[in-house]
């Protein structure tokens, strides 16, 4: 089971979930559908006819309980949910009860077969509700134009209904299997990809059931701008695809389904512009060009097998020369981020003192791109630019391009070239995991020193500890051969995540989960560190 304020109830390839969770911050009393076309918009209302209702979740149904009273609900496919109830009515309403010629939801009885559609300006979708048992429902607000409540009223008998999200037309619903075996059917789902993506877990691994859960239920299929099957961020607020997180996911799923990793990578390459740049961010709705994120892709595609096709090959290479071109002042080696979004740690204080900078983070992780590529002299340029410019003799500095001045402070960010390994000299190297281990509390790598002035324990990239700062470091250490210290931070951050959840970040003095809730570059982190550390310890 897992907690519903938490974690959404939904299905792969489904665009909508059930959740109290109905905007940034803001947990309803009731659970609502939650759809997340053309953004995320709370469509409609699920009210128990009883208060202070229990509800338990399961990747397979849903229940509301209140004494004997009980309904339940369960994805029968991913546009469609099946509901039952036995001895507790339920009212179906519109979330919002206003309708506009804009905005809102209308109720109309469908004379053709029955049905009572709910129509959303927000979404453009349709939501039938079809009764297949008990008796005949009542109804408010069927019609209505303006202020006024919508909604379908069961009673507390037994019934069974179907709920569909749709656009356009549909023949009349006709369910394909029994109630049961819908349940059935979802819990095999589930089990299946679990069994592929987590075949290791076991007893020493109590999150990763929940782990595969928080993956496997943030999937969507394609539709407008999302061209291939999607491991949406998160079925909350954070409901896009952006140009970094993506291969965290891309990594946790590779073992266990391949295509679906590979669809991770090649729906962003899908919207690569004619400079070469990737997208910052895409959604059903709308596709972002106005920032960049870091470009970690050789360095994840080096652990899903290469660039194996022409394709791919190609995509890399244009990416690659962008940052050289288009990110590289005349005169420079070094590229730079336009601002800290470009980087993912948008307000890490490595851009206090300046937005457009040459930073080490960067300068690295295309150091392994060119490798990845191929381009061994490139990389080996840019490498001794990276050591000459921006490594002081003890730390890694940044800089403004065409800039003498350089700076540091106390954020994570600066130990990023970790992710180098062994191409580092052993005194970087060393120097490196010393700093590093200066940032890691009881509960993982802070991202600001937890020393420093500027640390805030919810200051999103000044001192929460985040899954992907933990995986390249710790991946980078371990290339570096500081072994150790790559175990201790594994270690941590898994017993973080089995302790607190799978949030977006993560107050590293407490381990308290912070932001968004069911974040899947989080869960796939835990994932990617739970298997290696499975494997390293088969004999």
């Amino acid at each position: 089971m897992f907690a519903i304020r938490d974690t959404p109830f939904s299905h792969p390839g489904s665009w909508f979930g059930i959740s109290p969770v109905i905007a940034q911050g803001h947990v309803a009393d009731d659970l609502h559908l939650v759809s997340h076309q053309s953004g995320m918009h709370a469509v409609l209302r699920f009210v128990p006819a009883a208060p202070r209702t229990a509800v338990t979740a399961t990747p397979a149904r849903l229940e509301w309980v209140h004494g004997s009273g009980r309904i339940e609900l369960t994805y029968e496919t991913p546009d469609t949910v099946r509901l039952r109830g036995a001895g507790l009515g339920l009212t179906v309403c519109a979330a919002a009860s206003r309708l506009t010629p804009f905005s809102g939801t209308y109720l109309y009885r469908d004379p053709v077969d029955g049905a009572h559609v709910f129509t959303n300006y927000e979404t453009g979708r349709r939501y039938r509700l079809t009764v297949l048992s008990g008796a005949e429902p009542g109804v408010r607000g069927a019609e209505a134009l303006g202020p006024a409540e919508r909604g379908v009223v069961l009673g507390a008998g037994h019934w069974e209904i179907a709920l569909e999200e749709y656009a356009g037309e549909r023949p009349p619903y006709r369910p394909a299997l029994g109630f049961d075996a819908a349940v059935k059917a979802a819990h095999e789902r589930f089990t299946a990809f679990a069994d592929a993506v987590a075949p290791w877990r076991d007893a020493s691994t109590p999150a990763a059931e929940l782990a595969a859960y928080v993956l496997w239920s943030a999937t969507v299929a394609p539709a407008g701008f999302v061209t291939r099957p999607a491991v949406l961020m998160s079925k909350h607020w954070m409901d896009k695809v952006w140009s970094w997180d993506h291969c965290f996911n891309a990594l946790a799923l590779a073992a266990g389904d391949p295509a679906l990793a590979r669809d991770q990578i090649r729906l962003v390459f899908d919207h690569q512009d004619d400079s070469g740049a990737l997208p910052d961010s895409i959604t059903h709705s709308e596709v972002l060009y106005n920032f960049v994120k870091p470009p970690i892709h050789g360095w994840a595609l080096a652990r899903l097998g290469g660039p194996r096709d022409p394709r791919t090959y190609e995509q890399l290479a244009r990416w690659t020369e962008f940052w050289l071109t288009a990110r590289r002042a005349p005169g420079e080696e070094l590229p730079h981020y336009q601002h800290g979004n470009d980087s993912g740690w948008d307000n890490a204080t490595l851009f206090d003192a300046g937005r457009v900078v040459q930073a080490p983070d960067l300068a690295a992780f295309l150091i392994l791109q060119l490798r990845e590529l191929g381009w061994h002299e490139r990389a080996d340029r840019l490498r001794a630019a990276l050591l000459e410019r921006l490594w002081d003799g003890g730390r890694f500095v940044a800089r403004a391009p065409g800039s003498g001045g350089a700076w540091s402070t106390p954020s994570l960010l600066f130990c990023m070239p970790i992710v180098l390994g062994d191409e580092l000299p052993p005194e970087v190297r060393d120097a490196l995991a010393g700093q590093i281990r200066a940032h890691l509390t009881e509960h993982g790598l802070a991202t600001e020193r937890p020393d420093s002035a500027h640390y805030e324990a919810d200051g999103y990239w000044r001192g929460p500890i985040w899954a992907p700062s933990t995986v390249l470091i710790e991946d980078g250490l371990r290339r570096a051969g500081h072994t150790g210290l790559a175990d201790e931070i594994s270690a941590r951050f898994r017993a973080l995540c089995e302790r607190s959840g799978f949030a977006e970040n993560f107050d590293a003095h407490t381990g308290a989960g912070l932001r968004d809730r069911a974040y899947t570059w989080t869960a796939s982190a835990y994932l990617i560190l739970a298997a290696a550390h499975a494997q390293r310890r088969r004999p």
